[in-house]
């Protein structure tokens, strides 16, 4: 496993957390808490496209 740096976790409501993580290579980590073996990854720059295209609204749709 990659050398993950992990924040806090986010949570919503009930038992919705994820983690957001990076690595000392530039990658960028995604997983739910306490899952964090299995995770998403990309770059730092995908996930700030991610998280800002989110905030957006262009994802309410899934909601």
């Amino acid at each position: 496993m990659p050398d993950i740096t992990w924040e806090e976790p986010f949570c919503g409501e009930g038992a919705n957390c994820f983690r957001l993580g990076t690595d000392p290579q530039g990658n960028a980590y995604i997983a739910v808490a306490g899952q964090e073996d299995t995770y998403l990854t990309d770059t730092r720059e995908a996930l700030r496209t991610l998280i800002r295209d989110i905030k957006a609204g262009r994802a309410d749709h899934l909601l």
